[in-house]
């Protein structure tokens, strides 16, 4: 070998050996990811602010962080994924929402588990409390049942003439006798009758507005369940064909002609998840962050809706709305 080649081949070495050992030396954190929601546009769209977030926090896909990512809403799916999940050993488990917690709290008491749009995870036997939650879980409530007050506030402000407010519940949330109480005592302050549903299907939804056609003066909400994210199409359109005035905890129903909801900010719960993600990888423990619930709510008018149902929006709350669609 010439020397001019010799040199030159050890120069390269010189140059290009430091950077391999670094990167062998880099190792790839793994975490698994459980959406018990469907992979639509918006299940999408939390997906990439939690992975986005992470990368704000220097976590790469493919250069310090390996993802893997199980979707589905059918529940025996979820806990075919849980199992799956649990199996590969990742370093923690990213769960979102409640229906993707409770399998994997079956599967496993030692793999840390960070959870969203989850509501009280107390009741529902995640945590020990929201400031020491005590095991291997912990996470982002959206919020706790107080905020079913506001819907009614709402309702009532929207629809002046609505003397009676519709609560149609899925009993199979363990959450819902206390959105329910909730949602009487505000509507006690305000002199509205409330008139309770229970409906776990299509059925069960058609059932209920039924009924509620023959009532004068009512409005109706829906808490948070599996329901109401199963059944929204069915629910508008319903509301759309009986002239029913609803107030929705979720977004995605004023995006489809519901006519308006306030809850949290959804987008929001994933980036700070993400946080969390960052601190076990770390090295802290679960037990030791306390579950936090939701700071950024919205508001979502639709006044198309609005002027179909023969309603006017006043104006201080088209102020305070964080989007109006039109």
């Amino acid at each position: 070998m010439k020397r001019r080649e010799f040199i030159s081949l050890i120069g390269g070495a010189a140059t290009t050996w430091p950077l391999a050992a670094r990167a062998q030396q880099q190792s790839i954190r793994r975490i698994g990811v459980l959406m018990a929601v469907e992979q639509d546009e918006r299940g999408q769209a939390r997906y990439s602010a939690f992975r986005d977030a992470l990368a704000n926090l220097g976590w790469s896909e493919g250069r310090n962080l390996s993802i893997a990512v199980r979707w589905s809403q059918d529940s025996a799916r979820v806990r075919s994924n849980a199992a799956d999940l649990v199996e590969m050993k990742p370093e923690v488990i990213f769960a979102a929402p409640a229906p993707a917690v409770q399998p994997l709290r079956q599967q496993t008491k030692t793999i840390p588990i960070v959870f969203a749009l989850t509501h009280d995870p107390v009741a529902l036997g995640f945590v020990d409390s929201l400031t020491h939650p005590g095991g291997n879980i912990t996470g982002f409530a959206l919020y706790d049942e107080s905020v079913s007050a506001k819907w009614v506030e709402l309702l009532k402000q929207i629809a002046p003439s609505v003397g009676r407010v519709a609560v149609i519940s899925d009993p199979r949330m363990q959450t819902g006798p206390e959105f329910l109480t909730q949602i009487q005592l505000a509507a006690h302050a305000l002199g509205l009758e409330v008139l309770p549903y229970a409906a776990t299907d299509a059925a069960g939804v058609e059932s209920a507005f039924n009924d509620l056609a023959r009532q004068p003066n009512v409005g109706f909400t829906i808490p948070p369940s599996v329901l109401a994210v199963t059944q929204r199409e069915l629910v508008v359109s319903l509301a759309a064909k009986y002239g029913l005035p609803g107030i929705y905890a979720y977004r995605y129903y004023p995006a489809i002609g519901g006519l308006a909801s306030y809850g949290a900010d959804d987008i929001d719960d994933f980036k700070r998840a993400a946080g969390y993600v960052d601190r076990i990888l770390k090295g802290e423990k679960p037990a030791s962050l306390p579950v936090q619930y939701a700071t950024k709510f919205e508001l979502i008018i639709n006044l198309k809706t609005a002027k179909a149902l023969g309603l006017t929006i006043p104006p201080n709350l088209l102020a305070l709305a964080d989007e109006v669609v039109e």
